[in-house]
């Protein structure tokens, strides 16, 4: 199936409001026409079932980001971090574009036309695409999270284990900055044994109070431990990116905008789902107040 066909299917058969799969078919159709030179860039073509995310990031730059980084090159988070600052409404679209690719390529895994979708994880810039405070899911919604996150396996990205982990961790209520600095020091009981509850420092290495782990939460703990990157010298924290160093803050809600990308229901929500959103849901439906 060719890629525009691809994209046919994907938005005609999905479940999709009419106004997101206009948009997304708009984001998708930029991007094959940037591969096969329909919109001209310096380059070669680019086959859009086999590519690299350095291929996307040109895409993004040329189309959409050139103006706003000016001289700066757009080559890592830095440079996301200064659109998000400086540019906040280009850090929101763009972050669109890239939940539309992650759909379309979770279609082609779908379809059989790839293995592995790409991990489009590090292109996002990790704002939050809402200015309101967090509305919470609803029960169907908050169903098809932990359907999402369950689906989340090696197809969708190389450490999806740790990935799964922390949504797990913000359906307990932590904060994405708590999860940024979870210590291996403060797991109860501590390891090798499996534990149960953790305690969260606070910015001045204060230790917070304990969260005691649901049962998922511990399976996904328990199954991550042996896979996780091994730690850079004198460095502790539970949740380990590149290089052996702890993740960055706004990994949490790249990572939670990845996997709604990959639902039809979450990545159609309005407003989107964000790390704070899953903290302020929960487990457990609570009771209304008196």
């Amino acid at each position: 199936m060719n890629p525009r066909a691809l994209l046919d299917t994907w938005l005609t058969s999905g479940t999709l409001r009419p106004s997101s799969q206009a948009a997304y078919r708009q984001e998708v159709t930029s991007w094959l026409d940037w591969c096969d030179h329909t919109w001209p860039h310096n380059g070669p073509t680019v086959d859009p079932y086999a590519f690299g995310i350095e291929h996307v990031a040109r895409w993004a730059y040329d189309r959409y980001l050139k103006d706003c980084l000016g001289t700066r090159p757009f080559d890592g988070p830095a440079a996301l971090t200064f659109i998000a600052q400086e540019f906040p409404a280009v850090a929101k679209s763009h972050d669109r574009r890239i939940t539309a690719l992650t759909g379309f390529y979770d279609a082609a895994v779908h379809h059989g036309l790839l293995r592995i979708a790409p991990d489009l994880t590090e292109l996002r810039s990790g704002l939050d695409r809402d200015d309101t405070p967090p509305k919470r899911l609803n029960p169907s919604e908050r169903a098809a999270l932990f359907a999402a996150i369950g689906g989340w396996g090696p197809s969708n990205a190389r450490h999806y284990l740790r990935d799964r982990l922390i949504a797990y961790l913000l359906l307990e209520g932590l904060r994405p900055g708590e999860i940024v600095r979870l210590d291996t020091r403060h797991l109860y009981p501590p390891l090798p044994d499996t534990p149960r509850e953790v305690r969260a420092p606070d910015d001045f290495e204060n230790v917070g109070p304990k969260f005691t782990l649901e049962p998922l939460t511990v399976a996904a703990l328990k199954h991550y431990l042996p896979k996780r990157i091994k730690p850079a010298d004198g460095v502790h924290a539970l949740i380990i990116g590149q290089g052996g160093h702890p993740i960055v803050r706004e990994y949490p809600n790249k990572i939670v905008q990845q996997i709604c990308a990959a639902s039809p229901v979450l990545a159609d929500r309005e407003p989107p789902v964000t790390a704070d959103t899953i903290a302020h849901t929960g487990f457990w439906d609570t009771p209304a107040a008196d």
